[in-house]
C-alpha cells in the first residue's frame, strides 16, 4: 500500500536494517529523514534509493545527544511539515568479553545508544505528533531476539533490549491519548554487516561454536513497512522476524 505524503524518521539509516528500511519506506511513497553519525553512509543510502531518493533528507545526528535529536526532529518538520513514523533503529553492542571484564565505559556506551537514544527520539516524536494536524503517529522500536533470550557475553546489549520492551509498552500506553501507536520488532539473524561473524561461527550457550543461518534483511524492511501501513486504530504490538533455523527455539 502506497503512503504518499507520509513522513518518516529512520535512525541508524546509513547501514544494515536502517538502510534497507529507509529505502523500502521511500519506495512506498514516504518522505524519509535518514539519521546517522556518518554523512557519507547516509548519502550512500540516498543513492541506492534511486529516483525515490529525491524524497530523502540525510541528517547527521547523534541519538545520545539531546540537542542533536531536537535538531533532527525540528529539521524534519521544517522540511516535510509533519512526522508520521519514527523507526528507532540505531543501536550498538559491546565487545563479547566476560561480564566481569567489561568496562563501565563500554556498558554506558551501549546504554546511551540503545536505550537513552530511543527515549530521546521518542520524547521528541511525542512533542510533535501530539500537536500536529492530523494528530498522532506511529513509533516502531527495533528490539532483538535478545529481548527474549541472551547470547553469551552480551550483558549490555541484552539488558538494553529487554529495557526497550518496557519502553515500548510504556510508550504505547502513554501515547493512546495522543493517537500515537507504538510497537516493537524483534529481529533474529538478518544478513547485515553485523551478522557477518555468524557465517564463520559464533559462541553458543553450551560453549560450542556454531555457524548460524541468516535471512535477507529485505524481509525485515518489509515487516516494518507492514507495521507502518496500519491505521492508527490498529497496532502490531510485538513482531518477531527471524531466520527460520537459527538456534533460538528449543533447548541448547
Amino acid at each position: 500500500m502506497k503512503n504518499p505524503g507520509k513522513v518518516a524518521i529512520v535512525t541508524g539509516a546509513g547501514t544494515g536494517i536502517g538502510r534497507e528500511t529507509a529505502i523500502a519506506l521511500l519506495r512506498e511513497g514516504y518522505s524519509v529523514s535518514l539519521a546517522g553519525r556518518r554523512m557519507e553512509r547516509l548519502q550512500e543510502t540516498v543513492a541506492q534509493a534511486g529516483a525515490d531518493g529525491a524524497r530523502a533528507l540525510a541528517v547527521p545526528a547523534d541519538v545520545t545527544d539531546p540537542a542533536s535529536v531536537r535538531a533532527l526532529f525540528a529539521g524534519t518538520r521544517k522540511a516535510f511539515g509533519r512526522i508520521d513514523l519514527l523507526f528507532n533503529n540505531a543501536g550498538t553492542g559491546a565487545p563479547p568479553v566476560l561480564l566481569e571484564d567489561l568496562s563501565c565505559e563500554q556498558w554506558k556506551t551501549v546504554v546511551d545508544v540503545n536505550l537513552t537514544g530511543v527515549f530521546l527520539c521518542t520524547q521528541e516524536a511525542f512533542r510533535i505528533m501530539k500537536s500536529q494536524s492530523p494528530r498522532g503517529g506511529r513509533i516502531i522500536n527495533n528490539g532483538s531476539i535478545s529481548a527474549h533470550a541472551p547470547r553469551p557475553n552480551s550483558a549490555p546489549y541484552t539488558a538494553t533490549k529487554h529495557a526497550i520492551t518496557g519502553l515500548t509498552k510504556s510508550t504505547a500506553l502513554d501515547g493512546r491519548k495522543y493517537d500515537i501507536a507504538c510497537g516493537q520488532i524483534d529481529i533474529g539473524n538478518a544478513a547485515t554487516e553485523m551478522a557477518q561473524p555468524m557465517k564463520a561461527g559464533v559462541p553458543q550457550a553450551d560453549g560450542t561454536i556454531f555457524v548460524e543461518p541468516t535471512m535477507d534483511v529485505e524481509h525485515v524492511a518489509q515487516a516494518v513497512v507492514y507495521m507502518a501501513s496500519l491505521p492508527l486504530d490498529a497496532n502490531v504490538q510485538f513482531m518477531t522476524v527471524m531466520a527460520t533455523k537459527m538456534p533460538f527455539l528449543g533447548r541448547g
